[in-house]
């Protein structure tokens, strides 16, 4: 299994950016995918994931109407659209794989069983 995240770099407040996950390795449509977040000292934090289908979304509460998750199952590929950026949201961005197809305990990093390297996202003036 592999996930390789990339799209991250340096946006101003209000700016936007794409972040992108190329997985290879597994069946990509078979599960449900997810996207954290971790600055140092502190968690890894949930931010967004979606269901293997497409159908069925879920978005942490801080990022919720700025944020857009999707994923190209013919591109086994996920996304994560980052509309009004804010500085909280600089962060080191992880996309992970869950070990089903629906979204059951989302939230949780261990539901996941595979992580991406991360891309790094700043937001900053």
């Amino acid at each position: 299994v592999s996930l390789v995240e990339s799209g991250g770099g340096l946006a101003q407040p209000g700016g936007f950016l794409r972040l992108s996950c190329a997985a290879s390795g597994f069946s990509f449509s078979d599960y449900a995918m997810g996207w954290f977040r971790q600055v140092p000292g502190r968690q890894r934090e949930f931010v967004a994931a979606i269901s293997a289908t497409g159908k069925s979304t879920d978005y942490e509460n801080s990022v919720r109407g700025r944020f857009t998750v999707s994923r190209d199952n013919a591109k086994n590929t996920l996304y994560l659209q980052m509309n009004s950026l804010e500085p909280g949201d600089t962060a080191l961005y992880y996309c992970g794989k869950t070990r089903g197809a629906l979204l059951m305990r989302h939230h949780n990093d261990l539901s996941y069983n595979y992580w991406g390297q991360g891309t790094q996202v700043t937001v900053s003036s």
